[in-house]
């Protein structure tokens, strides 16, 4: 392939939904793939639950809809919802294709149950299955000669109209400036359409299970390059995590829960999900189970609960969660002996980047894909395993899109190179640290699972000071990846915050004890720069 920085097709984020629009769009068009870091490394590797699609008998696309709505609490786009669900089973066959080594039973799938699903449907690869499709994904894009994939590539903003060297006025996006980790400088790509695809924001909080990576960069991006961004609010907080001093954020995946996995509260010994969904019990969507448990906690002040499995043979649990339990183990905990201690912790970004069924965002030449953007597909809660079906559903949407109006999409121009003639070293990257860790306190005590008016504008003002400060030092001194990260985190927290501050309801994700309610009608967060 020819010089990566000039492809036809540029796609920052090497996950799911990257690497899923890469394959759909390499037969035809050259394509780079920017790495933040590792290939490996982004939030597909780590998820551990499944895919859902409809292959039960007796289950039907209609249930899966409704299961999706009822978590979303009635947000969700139907229309968008029924496109997803209806393209799972393709998207499962297509793995398969690839080499996907999903767990069977017989001659079938084996199909796991999970929190807010009513019926089996959990196309899963022990409780790895995102690792095992993040290698069978990178495997072909690494082989195919049509794409280029390249690592250690920070995204800094996207390249648009603006940095035109005869500047046209249209809006449009030509690529990204990224900083090259392995030579220190910053490098820029551009391309005729470009993919975002860079996962979501759950770093902007102190507990979270998302990676390391996961700074809301593309949505920072996006936002700053005048896109509309959507239903920041619902910020998804996993019931389960790992309660461990050393280890911070290990998930306990939903599936524990779906094959028996029982919540006790350590103090009483009992089992108290019947306090709060008596029906559903542990099988209730995520918000409602990470209430409880943060509801428990408080009362009792509890450093975490129990999630207890040991009443299921030992074969069984070793089976079903080989990695957990080894992972346990090696912790001294024995799974089918003894109950997980757990708390909840931040896990999915459920807005982002508003796109259409193609992808497209409200920026010429720019599209997304997977948690970077807001859909339709989850409402104001995501439905347990339909985070990597969106990546697929829509990464190959938008290389659909990107396909069929191929002739309609102009070149890049000729775009500006970085300039960092006017900035300088710092010797004091402390403030990086000291802002980094200050961001993500706040956002977990002040914008966490119950809120409060008085909280969020707390968190507010302390946004606004930290964006002065961060301002400065960014305009006066050379980029690093840790500045870079914070620039964005400290953008996707005022999102979130801006965002929480206009629902005055509660509703799924966004509880708040000044709006306890919920409203009649179900409308979306939509912020416009």
């Amino acid at each position: 392939m020819t010089d990566p920085r000039t492809a036809d097709v540029l796609i920052i984020g090497s996950g799911a939904a990257g690497l899923t629009a890469a394959l759909n769009l390499a037969d035809r068009f050259r394509v780079t793939v920017l790495a933040k870091g590792g290939f490996d490394e982004g939030s597909t590797a780590w998820a551990q639950g499944g895919i859902a699609a409809v292959l039960e008998p007796g289950d039907t696309f209609d249930n899966h809809v409704e299961d999706t709505m009822v978590a979303g609490a009635g947000l969700n786009d139907r229309d968008i919802v029924e496109f997803v669900v209806e393209e799972a089973p393709a998207a499962i066959a297509r793995l398969q294709a690839l080499g996907v080594p999903f767990a069977t039973e017989g001659d079938a799938l084996h199909l796991t149950r999970e929190g807010g699903h009513s019926h089996r449907r959990i196309v899963h690869v022990a409780d790895a299955t995102g690792w095992a499709v993040q290698e069978a994904l990178l495997k072909a894009a690494q082989a195919h000669p049509n794409i280029a994939m390249v690592p250690d590539m920070v995204a800094i903003d996207l390249a648009t109209s603006r940095h035109e060297d005869r500047y046209s006025g249209a809006g449009n996006v030509w690529g990204v400036y990224a900083f090259n980790r392995r030579t220190g400088s910053v490098e820029t790509y551009t391309a005729r359409a470009t993919i975002l695809a860079t996962g979501g924001a759950g770093r902007t909080y102190q507990f979270s299970t998302a990676p390391r990576g996961a700074t809301g960069d593309g949505i920072a991006m996006a936002w700053r390059a005048g896109a509309r961004i959507s239903n920041m609010e619902f910020m998804q907080f996993h019931p389960t995590c790992l309660y461990n001093l050393e280890v911070k954020n290990f998930l306990i995946t939903e599936a524990v829960r779906g094959e028996g996995g029982r919540l006790i509260n350590p103090t009483t010994g009992k089992r108290f999900m019947a306090d709060y969904d008596p029906e559903r019990m542990e099988l209730a969507p995520r918000d409602v189970v990470a209430r409880a448990i943060d509801a428990e906690i408080k009362r009792d002040g509890l450093d975490y609960v129990h999630l207890d499995i040991s009443h299921q043979p030992p074969e069984f649990v070793k089976a079903h969660f080989p990695n957990i339990y080894d992972k346990l183990i090696g912790l001294g905990i024995d799974m089918t002996k003894q109950p997980i201690p757990v708390v909840p912790a931040q896990h999915y970004t459920c807005g982002g980047i508003v796109i259409d069924r193609a992808g497209r965002t409200d920026l010429p030449h720019l599209w997304a894909a997977g948690e970077c953007t807001q859909s339709g597909l989850h409402g104001a809660n995501r439905l347990a395993s339909n985070s990597l079906l969106e990546c697929f559903v829509f990464g190959e949407a938008a290389a659909k899109s990107i396909a069929d109006g191929w002739d309609d999409l102009h070149a890049p121009p000729s775009v500006r190179a970085w300039d960092e003639s006017r900035v300088t070293d710092s010797d004091e990257e402390v403030v990086i640290k000291q802002n980094w860790t200050e961001i993500r306190r706040f956002m977990w005590n002040y914008v966490g699972i119950v809120r409060t008016t008085k909280r969020l504008e707390r968190a507010q003002h302390r946004i606004a000071m930290l964006m002065g400060e961060v301002a400065d030092y960014y305009g006066h001194f050379r980029v690093t990846p840790d500045l870079i990260e914070l620039r964005n985190l400290l953008q996707a927290a005022d999102l979130i915050v801006r965002s929480a501050l206009q629902r005055h309801e509660s509703r799924g994700l966004h509880y708040t004890l000044d709006y306890p309610e919920t409203a009649e009608i179900a409308e979306d967060t939509i912020l416009v720069p």
